[in-house]
């Protein structure tokens, strides 16, 4: 046999070095895929491989063009961070909200080329929406030179329930009308291309792990206070969507039996008592006048007493329910967004109260809560993070769980 006979044989034997090398280099590439930039550190805990297999591969797909590698910082020391080479493709994040649309355009290795939003009506139909949202993207898209063959899908954010069989909002959501609506063929029609439709929970929560500083937390609870209240949960490193799709619904976990009632149709729900609506209603009648969450934050800055005792009263109904989650699934982190995160610890510290207070005491004391970084733009960039994990993935599966689990610990 010569010897480019040997070496065909090895390339394509299952336990050969080179076909070894192959797999691990590929594990590499879809960590990367998955959660875009990271350091080798980072990429050796979450595959399990050495850091000098990690360093060879790196240097190999830097060689390659595959990979760049550049200096950052991690934990305060020096590191190379790695990330995928820009490709040609494209992906479309859409966040549907109460009053609003964003749009975000990323490239693979989570690179954010630019984005846009505009206020929508309170009330807005989805047709009428779906269309600003198009002339938003077809805007953006020329603006910065993307043709639409680049286009790989749009991951889509709404604020609501979702039933993944029908793949249609159901009765609870902040945008009742959506409700029942085929919310999938309109947007692929007004788009003209793949959609990915999910909760805007659940994409804040996939922010987290993949734009986020939450790259390599296999278990992450993701908690959006708003006009509506709802979590998205990462379970072993990946979305945890349950048997319908209806998940992380803790807007709707009871906090007073003889509570008020709740546009769910239960009572004394957790909306009812922490929602931004119920904020900004109660301080604007006990100041006498219209507040806005602009104004509530300043006035909690600035020391005010009513707002205080409003926010330590949500916060602390806030940790209570998150002890329940807390004490089912034992998540490292719980990360708080939405409009309020601005308050930073004036808000989160009632919420530990509660946490500590609720929780079983080595559970409180062990899990981490901590602000969203991402502001307004988180749920958009889960969206677009769902599209590029989608085109990663085999033709017509969802995309595989991430290796990360307990190799991180």
């Amino acid at each position: 046999m010569s010897a480019d006979q040997r070496n065909s044989t090895a390339g394509t034997n299952p336990g050969s070095q080179s076909a070894l090398r192959g797999l691990n280099e590929e594990r590499v590439m879809a960590m990367l895929r998955s959660h875009g930039t990271l350091t080798q550190a980072a990429l050796a805990r979450a595959t399990g491989l050495s850091t000098a297999t990690i360093s060879n591969i790196v240097k190999s797909l830097v060689a390659a063009n595959r990979v760049e590698a550049t200096p950052t910082t991690s934990s305060g020391r020096r590191a190379l961070g790695v990330s995928l080479i820009d490709a040609a493709d494209v992906a479309v994040g859409i966040d549907f909200g109460r009053s609003h649309v964003r749009v975000v355009l990323a490239r693979s290795g989570f690179r954010l080329l630019g984005e846009n939003h505009t206020a929508l009506p309170v009330g807005h139909r989805a047709e009428e929406s779906i269309s600003v949202a198009a002339g938003m993207l077809r805007k953006l898209r020329e603006e910065l030179g993307i043709e639409h063959g680049q286009l790989l899908g749009a991951g889509i954010g709404i604020p609501g329930p979702i039933d993944h069989r029908t793949m249609t909002v159901i009765r609870g959501a902040i945008l009742p009308e959506w409700v029942g609506i085929d919310i999938e063929s309109q947007l692929q029609a007004a788009l003209d291309l793949p959609v990915f439709i999910d909760n805007d929970a659940n994409l804040g929560a996939l922010a987290q792990i993949t734009w986020g500083e939450h790259q390599v937390c296999p278990n992450l609870c993701f908690l959006k206070i708003g006009s509506g209240i709802g979590s998205g949960l990462i379970l072993n490193g990946s979305l945890h969507y349950g048997s319908l799709g209806v998940t992380g619904e803790i807007g709707h976990s009871t906090i007073f039996d003889q509570g008020l009632i709740c546009r769910c149709g239960n009572r004394g729900c957790l909306e009812t008592v922490a929602s931004t609506g119920i904020i900004i209603e109660l301080l604007s009648r006990a100041h006498g006048a219209p507040v806005t969450i602009e104004g509530i934050i300043e006035q909690a800055r600035a020391g005010d007493s009513a707002t205080l005792r409003i926010i330590g009263d949500m916060g602390a109904a806030v940790g209570h329910a998150l002890a329940n989650v807390a004490n089912l699934l034992s998540p490292e982190v719980i990360v708080i967004g939405g409009p309020l995160a601005p308050l930073g610890e004036i808000l989160l510290e009632p919420i530990r109260r509660g946490l500590l207070r609720h929780a079983i005491p080595v559970i409180g004391e062990n899990t981490v809560v901590r602000m969203a970084l991402l502001g307004d733009r988180a749920e958009a960039l889960g969206a677009a993070a769902l599209v590029l994990r989608h085109s990663h993935s085999p033709a017509g599966t969802a995309p595989q769980p991430s290796p990360l689990q307990e190799s991180l610990r």
